[in-house]
């Protein structure tokens, strides 16, 4: 049974690929691309969750030719979910989403999921714009969608952007599905909107908490360590500065040291001279400035001798 199915297609797709040499045939009979009107080239595909792989798609679709008219098809949600799989955003919101891609010049929806002559026929198709990797077609036989076109020669390959595509965002939530949860928990969502149990919600709760809590102390114990280095490097610079310099230091204090001293002897001395100058008749005699320091005269009865004069009894 299968392999009568798998015939079936066989002969289908051959029937097609015959048809697209005829009309490749007429089409190079019929001179090259059209120059009094635009190329109208054909993308199509899901689009779900909008990023900029998709743009980079379209605008190399877009920049095929110096003039083009780009058309984008776009499947709706019965033929996606039925070959591709379930989707994030709705046919509508897919639809909406291309309308706003600046490359886009209109939009197809409910394109289908096999290109054939009667719908290039339809919408005065061109070229028909992807990447040349092969999808697989409603058969089941596992037969390339983009076979008829490319056997036409009316296929122009655009390059995928590597590192981003539907499937890789959601895998990004799905992986982290845990703090999105949370997310929205915290953004007000019910446990029921998320579709959550009261056990998990509380679950996934106190997990949050205990993973701020961990967050707050690995920050805590790194700007502690950040200044015990500081510290550290702040003692170590002074210790350097002090054993390159001490010598210098202690000489230049007591070279202080010893010069206010000075100083304050000589203040001293000072007022003490200006103090016993203002009190006179207390055994000093004031002759001015003071010749000899240590020479004092006695106001008294007492005789001085001169040694020529002075009368002994002993001979």
């Amino acid at each position: 049974m299968v392999e009568s199915g798998a015939a079936v297609a066989e002969e289908q797709r051959q029937t097609a690929v015959d048809k697209a040499e005829s009309n490749k045939n007429d089409a190079v009979s019929n001179s090259s691309d059209p120059s009094d009107r635009p190329i109208r080239v054909y993308a199509d595909g899901i689009y779900d969750l909008f990023h900029f792989g998709h743009a980079r798609s379209l605008e190399q679709a877009k920049k095929s030719f110096p003039n083009t008219y780009l058309l984008v098809g776009c499947c709706n949600d019965e033929v996606t979910h039925k070959f591709k799989g379930k989707t994030v955003m709705t046919a509508s919101e897919r639809y909406e989403s291309l309308r706003h891609c600046k490359w886009v010049d209109e939009v197809i929806p409910d394109a289908p999921w096999v290109i054939d002559q009667e719908f290039l026929d339809k919408h005065n198709i061109d070229y028909v714009a992807h990447d040349s990797l092969p999808y697989a077609d409603a058969s089941g036989a596992g037969m390339d969608v983009y076979e008829f076109v490319k056997a036409v020669g009316r296929f122009k390959e655009t390059k995928r952007t590597d590192g981003i595509s539907t499937s890789d965002i959601i895998m990004r939530i799905v992986k982290d599905y845990n703090q999105y949860v949370m997310r929205n928990l915290d953004r007000g969502y019910s446990r029921k909107e998320l579709n959550l149990s009261y056990v998990k919600e509380k679950r996934l709760r106190v997990n949050m908490r205990l993973k701020k809590l961990q967050e707050k102390v690995k920050e805590h114990q790194e700007k502690v360590g950040e200044k015990i280095q500081t510290v550290a490097k702040t003692a170590s610079f002074h210790h350097n500065m002090w054993v390159e310099n001490a010598d210098r230091w202690v000489a230049g204090f007591l070279e202080m040291f010893e010069e206010g001293c000075h100083k304050m002897g000589t203040a001293i001395r000072d007022r003490i001279q200006e103090s016993l100058r203002g009190q006179p008749g207390r055994g000093f005699l004031e002759y001015g400035d003071e010749s000899d320091g240590d020479e004092y005269y006695y106001d008294s009865e007492e005789e001085y001798y001169d040694d020529g004069d002075y009368d002994s009894d002993e001979k």
